[in-house]
């Protein structure tokens, strides 16, 4: 019995090794075969293609601060336009959104009432004209001659006449003390004396009422000249002239219509500058003075800002908004900007705040979430960042966080990019 145990044994561990190796045998075989599969597996799933994109470097600068308002542009000066006489219209020289300057034709009246009353005014004129000349020729005064009574014809003869007469008294006054002439001659020469006085004053009063005339037909004549320069007036009122340079808002007139002096022919705006109105919060109200610059933007050119300054600002604030209120001037010259657009306004400040920049192209926008993204490019692969953005300079855009300076960015492509998705540059 004992001599039977071990080889029992020994056959049974034969067989058992036997087994084992049979499956270790079949586990490896196993292995591999797994293994095999996941190798074809990774054979038929193809590698990302690299994206071709162009890239920028993340930059910091220091952007301005501002204070930002709304408001609605507004033409810097617009005056209706009314004719100064009344009258039938004969011709319009403009229409809506025509350039005029000031001075310009805009309308044109009936003219031929306006004729008449000047035809008759000078007629008038030349009647009292002809009355002056025909006044001074009684004293003999010439055109700007300076009036002297004294220098008058008859006055002249008067007081030579009578120079005469009190020679002639004084000598008969010493005649009648020598005894020579008698009393009676030296009372005759003395009242042909006083006679030929009376003449002198006589014959003085006359030439200064004559000139008195002369004065009469000469402020008659003034007065017909003024008629002549109402009535030249006349003809200039039936034409209506643009009060300031700038563009036809409104055409209210057509030819045939008769209009009157509280008629609107038409609208003038000049829209360059233009103003803006807008309410500053009252903790503002330190930082915001006149000059400063300002920046505005309208919807209609979302990627272009037009320069503007601050003109004037309110003396006080409102007492029911508290707020202030600030008048600004946008240049317009190009004639982008129309009064009545609603705008954005941005008042530069002194100060400026250190930012991140990139590229505006560079941000990838879920609309649906309003989620913000750019892709830093690192050794060749687009790594995906979540961004929230700010204030825009141009073509750059504010990144705020998980964006340094010196950061490369992908520029173009961004749409087909994904976190570890491997680029071209």
């Amino acid at each position: 019995m004992n001599g039977m145990i071990p080889r029992i044994n020994l056959q049974t561990i034969l067989a058992l090794t036997l087994v084992a190796a049979l499956g270790l045998a079949s586990a490896a075989c196993g292995s591999r075969a797994q293994a095999n599969k996941k190798q074809e597996a990774a054979a038929a799933t193809p590698a990302p293609a690299a994206v071709d994109v162009t890239t920028a470097p993340a930059i910091q600068r220091d952007l301005p601060r501002f204070v930002e308002a709304t408001g609605s542009l507004a033409a810097d000066e617009q005056t209706d336009v009314a004719p100064i006489v009344g009258g039938r219209v004969v011709s319009v020289s403009v229409d809506l959104g025509t350039y005029v300057q000031k001075g310009q034709v805009i309308a044109q009246l009936d003219s031929g009432d306006a004729r008449l009353r000047l035809e008759q005014a000078q007629a008038a004129l030349a009647q009292a004209n002809s009355a002056v000349t025909q006044a001074e020729a009684r004293i003999g005064l010439r055109p700007g001659q300076r009036f002297d009574a004294t220098q008058v014809a008859e006055v002249k003869a008067a007081k030579a006449a009578y120079d005469l007469a009190e020679k002639n008294l004084r000598r008969f006054e010493q005649l009648v003390e020598s005894g020579d002439v008698s009393r009676s001659a030296f009372d005759q020469q003395r009242a042909q004396r006083d006679q030929l006085r009376e003449q002198y004053q006589a014959m003085l009063t006359q030439a200064n009422q004559s000139y008195a005339a002369v004065q009469t037909a000469r402020a008659a004549a003034q007065a017909a000249q003024v008629q002549v320069q109402q009535a030249q007036k006349g003809i200039r009122d039936v034409t209506i002239y643009a009060p300031i340079s700038g563009y036809v808002a409104e055409r209210a007139a057509d030819v045939g219509e008769f209009v009157s002096t509280s008629s609107k022919v038409a609208t003038v705006a000049r829209t360059n500058p233009l103003r803006v109105r807008i309410d500053i919060p009252e903790q503002a109200i330190a930082t915001v003075r006149p000059g400063q610059s300002v920046s505005v933007s309208v919807s209609t050119y979302p990627d272009r800002n037009f320069a503007g300054r601050v003109a004037r600002v309110s003396p006080s604030v409102s007492a029911q908004s508290r707020t202030l209120t600030v008048e600004a001037e946008v240049e317009n010259g190009e004639n982008l900007l129309k009064p009545g657009q609603f705008a954005t306004i941005r008042v530069l400040l002194a100060q400026s705040d250190p930012a991140v920049l990139v590229p505006v192209r560079a941000v990838r926008t879920d609309q649906t979430t309003a989620t913000a993204r750019v892709y830093v490019i690192q050794d060749g692969v687009a790594r995906e960042r979540l961004v929230a953005t700010g204030r825009q300079d141009g073509d750059l855009i504010e990144i705020k966080g998980n964006v340094a300076a010196g950061d490369l960015v992908a520029t173009s492509n961004v749409e087909q990019l994904a976190d570890g998705v491997p680029v071209r540059q």
